[in-house]
């Protein structure tokens, strides 16, 4: 371990931020060191805005996956090295609102039947069942699981927050009909890893993202997919059946209710409900229009 990754590990560890962060912030250390063939440490404001311009130029990046590469480096440099820097030295870009594509009912169902194996069907059941975040379905253990509540329990999910999750009767099922198929019976781990699902250690947070990619492939939807657009579907799903906002809003886990505000704007049923003011006006048919001016 290099001494910038040791102390960039020791200051998340004070703040007790996830792995998941650790990760991805050491991610993007090692990836600008790499860019420069020198230690993070030994580059100044200029590197660091040359490697933002490259990150866009270049790589062409979405401007909200600069702004999470340029909040970690914001967080290395300020609160790790404590560089007296000002903001303008690291500005994030601006950042882009885009509506996330949905697939409807029929769509998700189509998908979990294309999964190539039974593993990943009982995986893709349960993104979609409770619109866990794909390291929250990775983690998940066997104790989480509580069928006398009919609830999922989440461990330190995003922000290090547990919350618990409906636990579908269909999906209860399928994790009963899954344990059983498991060659050797996992101590711990709702998904153990490894080649035959035998390991003491959960899966990835990558196998997850191939039993979504392999099953999209075989569906034939032509629509983009990555795990996190299940948990969209579940959102935008339960707002069109009726649930509110705040309720979807516990479910998810996000901190703000603005957050789940997109999901309105996702919902057939809100933006259906809504009349167009074209509808309001007294106009004469076209055809009619049309004979007048000849």
């Amino acid at each position: 371990m290099t001494h910038y990754e040791k102390v960039t590990r020791d200051e998340i560890a004070r703040r007790n931020y996830s792995e998941a962060t650790t990760r991805a912030y050491l991610r993007v250390l090692n990836d600008l060191g790499a860019y420069f063939q020198r230690p993070p440490d030994r580059l100044g404001p200029e590197q660091i805005r040359e490697y933002t311009a490259h990150l866009v130029r270049d790589r062409k990046l979405a401007n909200n996956t600069v702004n999470q590469r340029v909040g970690a480096l914001r967080f290395y440099y300020f609160k790790v090295l404590k560089k007296r820097w000002g903001g303008d030295e690291m500005p994030y870009p601006k950042k882009s609102v885009r509506l996330p594509v949905i697939w409807s009912p029929d769509e998700v169902a189509r998908l979990i039947e294309a999964a190539p194996t039974a593993f990943y069907r009982t995986i893709l059941m349960t993104l979609y069942a409770t619109g866990l975040r794909r390291a929250e379905v990775a983690a998940l253990k066997l104790t989480d699981v509580d069928s006398a509540r009919m609830v999922l329990h989440v461990q330190e999910g995003k922000g290090r927050r547990d919350r618990d999750v409906v636990l579908s009767p269909h999906l209860l099922e399928e994790l009963r009909q899954h344990y059983r198929r498991l060659h050797r019976k996992p101590a711990v781990w709702l998904f153990p890893g490894g080649t035959h699902h035998t390991a003491d250690t959960p899966i990835t947070e990558k196998v997850v993202w191939h039993a979504c990619r392999q099953a999209a492939k075989r569906a034939g939807v032509d629509k983009p997919l990555h795990p996190h657009t299940l948990r969209h579907c579940f959102a935008t799903h339960l707002v069109e059946a009726g649930a509110d906002l705040r309720t979807v809003q516990l479910l998810l886990g996000h901190s703000d209710l603005r957050e789940t505000m997109l999901y309105i704007h996702l919902s057939r049923r809100h933006v259906a409900a809504t009349a167009s003011p074209l509808d309001s006006l007294s106009l004469y048919a076209t055809n009619s229009t049309t004979s007048a001016a000849k």
